[in-house]
């Protein structure tokens, strides 16, 4: 890589990727909103051009000159469209080449965030971009020109010339948050959100970008400005006062009759930290954001951290040495630990909670360009975006769901004409949902196509050497859960989206890296969901700890519904001999856990025993254990690399976690306990 890009400091680094990647996701939703809605407003232009224009500047002072040129080409497009007030475009070829300056930013970002230079060719992209532009320029009555020269410099975007004497004349000093980054950049976008609105600006720093210690100037003393405008104080103060990172405003309106230059360095020698003293109007200049961006590296560690904290105070409270002990001061001061712990645990665990929207958001890209390459017509339904995720799961979501909804739309929805024979609306349906169901959320993609057809599954799992038993036996759970293992497809032609080697069992592995699990379900031409049960958090969870044998299990609490000792006649079996109890006029399974585990139990009998009910979210059922030894909140760890590749988890082990006594405990996974032995 080169010197320059290794010479840039990690946090304005940090920042510049942060801020792109919001900018192509803010430009993708206005795209999609334009497509949607088959035009272009006024709003919409500025606000592409606006991006344009930031991430141009952003990334020629990083150095990235094929971002910068791209996005270059791609803003003269739109300040022509802008000028000139052209709505009668061709919104697809527009949509195609933004959508394309997405795609290449999104790849050269990624390049940077894995360490290395961004050195993709938009050469071919910036030329169609031009030969658009050209063909719009060609459009127009001879004789009409707009020249895109210059444009970008603060001092001549701001050209236009008052006619009147109606205006006011305003001296200003911006100070932004600390450790905002890029303070250059954020006092150039004030300009642009001004620039409709003043004239005659001058600012210091003067060059924003070639003076490299711009930014560090206006950290120091402030971003000056001083302008005429016809808009009156509150309308221009507003405007600066709601700019991003702004902190501090000091903006006052000066005589018309007073000398610039010296009103400007007169202005220079205020003490930054004054209170800006306003003569008109008596606005609050001092404007709170009380937000900062943090690595997620750091809140890894921070949860890591907290996690020992639990376990060490555990280690403390229950110690052997002391169990026997009455201690009236050290329990009182155990208790206001454990309090204070969980307070800091619901803290770190809200911060790290993000909404699950801007995940979603993300797939009606997805389905437009679906809809494009395999013509067909299908709208994205999006509800429960609200429902909050830790973040790491929500980063390993992403994948995931793109797959689903890839295959909903290529495997699921048929075409039009299809559609209208089998008296269907033309236009097909994938909805996507999430809700909070107390310690997990479930998410749903639902389609209206043409669902799974069990026949097939059946021929090419049999095919493949992939059915355990008979397909008499298999209830259409089962069946359809075939789809998850590794290489199957129904999909015997290859296309874009599908045919690569590459099936459900990638979705099924990013789901289980998280805890969580898949369930299909289907109809034949009604469609087809598919639900997934995550949990809220990877950290930490309440459990109850039972015993069998030598062995600690421990049950997460959110699934349990109650535990009781079992009566002689309660306890039946089915048809088939397995068994089962009646408890209030309803049958539930029984399961021995030292059976599925293979150890050794003090108790054998049900009914000496204890019996826990558990509940997933299509049965419940109980388990047998010796006995129930206490609540715990434990640190949830994963399972050692060195023993998945026994498929530890398929025999119902979600984690383990180290008690008190430094003892280990298996979590047990109740879903995957049921799907397995119920």
């Amino acid at each position: 890589m080169s010197d320059d890009f290794n010479n840039y400091s990690e946090p304005m680094l940090e920042m510049f990727i942060f801020e792109t990647n919001q900018s192509m996701e803010q430009l993708e939703e206005i795209l999609l909103n334009i497509e949607g809605n088959s035009k272009i407003t006024d709003d919409d232009i500025n606000e592409i051009f606006r991006i344009m224009h930031t991430i141009k500047g952003s990334s020629s002072m990083m150095m990235f000159n094929n971002i910068s040129k791209l996005t270059h080409s791609l803003e003269d497009l739109f300040y022509f469209i802008r000028e000139k007030e052209i709505y009668d475009i061709d919104l697809t070829k527009l949509s195609d080449l933004v959508f394309s300056t997405i795609d290449f930013i999104t790849l050269e970002i990624s390049k940077i965030e894995q360490g290395n230079e961004p050195d993709g060719d938009a050469g071919e992209l910036t030329d169609e971009i031009k030969d658009f532009l050209n063909s719009l320029k060609k459009e127009l009555p001879e004789g009409e020109v707009v020249s895109l020269e210059n444009k970008e410099e603060p001092e001549n975007f701001i050209s236009k010339e008052y006619t009147s004497e109606n205006y006011n004349k305003y001296i200003g000093k911006i100070f932004f948050e600390e450790d905002c980054k890029m303070e250059n950049m954020r006092a150039f976008s004030l300009l642009r959100d001004l620039e409709d609105l003043i004239s005659d600006v001058s600012y210091k720093p003067e060059d924003l970008f070639e003076d490299e210690d711009a930014a560090e100037k206006i950290i120091k003393d402030g971003f000056n400005i001083l302008f005429k405008s016809e808009k009156d104080y509150e309308d221009i103060f507003n405007i600066l006062n709601n700019g991003m990172f702004v902190k501090l405003v000091e903006l006052e309106e000066i005589d018309s009759s007073e000398v610039i230059d010296d009103k400007m360095n007169e202005k220079e020698k205020d003490d930054k930290d004054k209170i800006a003293k306003n003569i008109k109007n008596p606005f609050s200049l001092n404007k709170s954001k009380n937000i900062i961006s943090v690595n997620v590296e750091k809140m890894d560690v921070l949860m890591d951290l907290v996690g020992e904290i639990v376990i060490t105070e555990s280690m403390v409270t229950k110690n052997p040495e002391i169990q026997d002990l009455e201690l009236e001061n050290f329990d009182k001061a155990a208790r206001q630990l454990r309090k204070l712990n969980n307070e800091l645990q619901d803290i770190v665990m809200s911060i790290r909670m993000i909404q699950i929207g801007p995940t979603f958001h993300k797939m009606h890209r997805i389905v437009r360009d679906m809809n494009k390459q395999l013509d067909k017509d299908t709208r994205l339904e999006i509800s429960g975006e609200e429902t909050e995720v830790d973040k790491n799961i929500i980063d390993t979501l992403g994948e995931p769901l793109m797959h689903l909804i890839r295959n909903s739309l290529d495997h699921g929805i048929e075409s039009a004409e299809e559609r209208i024979e089998k008296g269907k609306p033309e236009r097909g349906l994938i909805a996507l949902d999430a809700v909070n169901t107390g310690g997990d959320v479930i998410i749903s993609i639902k389609d209206d196509g043409k669902g799974l057809d069990k026949d097939m599954i059946l021929e090419k799992a049999s095919k493949n050497n992939l059915l355990s038993k008979s397909p008499e036996e298999m209830s259409d759970k089962e069946i359809f859960s075939l789809i998850l293992l590794p290489g199957f497809s129904t999909k015997d032609d290859v296309s874009e989206y599908s045919g690569r080697g590459v099936g459900m069992d990638v979705v099924k592995k990013s789901i289980d890296k998280v805890g969580g699990n898949i369930q299909i379900e289907s109809q034949k031409d009604v469609g087809t969901t598919i639900n997934i049960k995550i949990p809220l958090t990877l950290a930490i969870i309440d459990g109850m700890k039972i015993s069998v044998g030598d062995s600690i299990f421990t049950v997460p609490t959110t699934t349990i519904k109650e535990s009781f000792k079992a009566k002689d006649e309660d306890l039946v079996k089915d048809t088939s001999g397995k068994e089962m109890i009646l408890i209030r006029g309803e049958v539930y399974p029984v399961v021995r856990l030292h059976e599925i585990f293979n150890l050794d139990a003090n108790e054998m009998n049900l009914k000496d025993g204890i019996l826990v009910m558990v509940e997933t979210e299509e049965s419940s059922y109980c388990l047998f254990a010796d006995e129930i030894l206490g609540e715990q909140q434990v640190v949830v760890k994963p399972i050692p690399f060195y023993l998945r590749q026994y498929k530890v988890k398929d025999s119902g082990v979600a984690g383990c976690a180290i008690l008190g006594n430094a003892d280990i405990s298996l979590i047990l996974d109740i879903s995957g306990i049921s799907n397995k032995y119920i």
